[in-house]
């Protein structure tokens, strides 16, 4: 499991792997808030109930991470562990609920603008799941 920023012209590419999606999921928001050199504070932790739903992978992995960075925006809360669990067979796609775990924020050296769905495929691999999300600064 892991995540590496990769060098784009305008926006900020990265690059996650896990062995599987809701990994995958927690695995993009870890590195969304290193690329943010999102910095928590441990004094005011925040526990956050998630339910969201998507047609695909890429669809859910969009719409989880807007969730995050709404609430950052929003809420001044940034979340670092996950207990995350997705319903394949949903009538409506795919249907992630779950726990987020974390702190307000004590400061952020960058701000993210928006999750895009540029060039966004989840693949298999022998290992898992990859994925490269693009994010607008």
């Amino acid at each position: 499991m892991g995540y590496k920023e990769i060098e784009h012209t305008a926006d900020w590419a990265l690059h996650v792997w896990a062995p599987d999606l809701p990994e995958l999921l927690s695995e993009a928001a870890r590195g969304m808030n290193a690329l943010a050199g999102v910095k928590l504070d441990a004094t005011k932790p925040a526990s956050h109930r998630i339910q969201l739903t998507a047609p695909d992978g890429e669809s859910l992995l969009v719409a989880f991470l807007s969730e995050l960075l709404y609430l950052s925006e929003q809420e001044n809360l940034a979340f670092d562990s996950f207990d995350l669990t997705i319903d394949a067979d949903a009538q409506d796609g795919l249907r992630l609920d779950g726990v987020l775990h974390g702190a307000s924020i004590a400061a952020m050296s960058k701000a993210i603008k928006a999750v895009t769905f540029h060039n966004l495929h989840i693949q298999k691999t022998p290992d898992g799941l990859e994925a490269t999300v693009v994010f607008d600064v």
